[in-house]
């Protein structure tokens, strides 16, 4: 499979070395596979984390009412106040945690600029964070960047990815500074309970270290309630959040950070001198999602769940075995069945079947034997895609007794009988 050119090695500039850190930093796991999806036909994509609606009207028409009256200015440093205010209510009122929008509140460029403040502010060079994985690609080289060493910490689906305080303590070292988490997860739509929450906590403080807790998924939760990190331990906890995945507004870029006083204050330093402010526009369009998108976020949601059931009902159906995601819109299901690393079960499966998956390896090593599909496509995508990894699975499902392959599964045209209309 050819790589796209900016995974190919580039020839060195004249000169003196560039930055090592960056240099080393592998090209992204998803969009080398979005990439190469890109220039084929007829594929099914469940590769790039993205909601399929467009943005609610709504949100639109705020936006483009801004526009015609001329709101293209800088706003000031740390957000709209109004937009502030907004968030700081939206996350008392659901989760019962307290901010004060004018100190402990910042609006960013989507959630990645947040995260990369946070760490800017907290570490010195040499300092750890814990980051259990499989996790968001971006977790360990924003770390790395910002002159920190991840300290991976492995999960597992035998128990749905869950976060155990032990497996934590035993990671922590004198230099540990802070914890990096994402709950509902990326890739796998785990969604940690409170009580593990509160023992993580209880951890941060015997041991005196942070807590980064990226929610951007927090919505997206299917009969599992989300807890915010800062509803539990606020005086160390940084909260990562803002409106791509919830209100379908991932092109907007607009995030926010909640957190005490003195990070907030030192991010919102950094954040005036490297990006200024976020787009006006956007905060615009965000205080009306706040204010009026309210019904637009459960309807998705709903729909979100049908297609959460089938798709991971399909799965595990045709033996590619997968647990109950409790949020986000990702299934993580395993692929071992068919005797492939996750590399090449995914670029066989876009070259013979043209679906797009992302291999389990590029979330870390406990993902490994897994590929991440998102589901957040049509219904009738999800069915064909099903169909076609069907097909893949009995070409090269594997006995396990003894190592031959085998075809047991039956067909999803032989039972589309049997199914209720959706």
């Amino acid at each position: 499979m050819t790589a796209p050119s900016s995974d190919r090695p580039q020839p060195a500039p004249p000169g003196k070395p560039l930055n090592a850190t960056v240099v080393a930093c592998p090209p992204s796991g998803i969009r080398r596979f979005f990439d190469i999806a890109e220039q084929m036909d007829n594929v099914i994509s469940l590769g790039v984390g993205e909601p399929d609606y467009a943005t609610p009207w709504r949100i639109r028409e705020s936006a483009i009412w801004s526009l015609e009256r001329g709101y293209t200015t800088y706003t000031s440093n740390a957000g709209l106040p109004g937009l502030r205010e907004r968030i700081c209510a939206h996350l008392h009122r659901l989760y019962g945690v307290t901010y004060r929008p004018e100190s402990q509140c910042l609006i960013t460029v989507g959630v990645s600029e947040g995260l990369d403040l946070a760490l800017r502010v907290l570490l010195n060079p040499g300092d750890e964070v814990l980051i259990p994985e499989p996790c968001y690609v971006s977790y360990e080289p924003c770390v790395r960047f910002a002159g920190g060493l991840p300290v991976p910490i492995a999960t597992s689906a035998q128990d749905g990815f869950r976060l155990h305080a032990a497996s934590i303590a035993s990671a922590v070292t004198p230099r540990t500074k802070a914890l990096l988490l994402g709950s509902p997860a990326n890739p796998t739509g785990a969604v940690q309970s409170r009580s593990d929450l509160e023992a993580l906590a209880a951890l941060a403080r015997k041991h005196d270290f942070f807590l980064l807790s990226d929610e951007i998924y927090d919505r997206l939760t299917y009969g599992r309630p989300h807890t915010c990190l800062g509803s539990i331990a606020p005086e160390r906890t940084v909260v990562l959040n803002g409106f791509s995945k919830s209100y379908a507004m991932t092109g907007w870029r607009i995030g926010y950070a909640c957190a005490p006083e003195p990070i907030i204050s030192l991010m919102t330093r950094v954040h005036q001198y490297t990006m200024l402010c976020a787009s006006h526009v956007a905060q615009l369009a965000a205080i009306e999602a706040l204010d009026h998108a309210e019904r637009d976020v459960e309807e998705m949601v709903a729909d979100y769940d049908r297609r959460r059931r089938l798709f991971v009902t399909g799965l595990n159906r045709i033996g590619l075995t997968c647990s109950d995601p409790g949020g986000a819109f990702y299934a993580f299901p395993s692929v071992r069945r068919c005797g492939m690393s996750s590399e090449e079960f995914a670029e066989r499966l876009l070259m013979e079947e043209r679906v797009a998956v992302i291999p389990g390896g590029a979330f870390g090593p406990s993902g490994e034997g897994h590929v991440r599909c998102c589901y957040a496509t049509a219904l009738s995508l999800l069915e064909q895609a099903l169909e076609r990894m069907e097909r893949f699975v009995c070409r090269y499902a594997v006995d396990k007794a003894n190592g031959e392959q085998d075809a047991v599964v039956e067909p999803l045209a032989a039972s589309a009988g049997r199914r209720q209309d959706r």
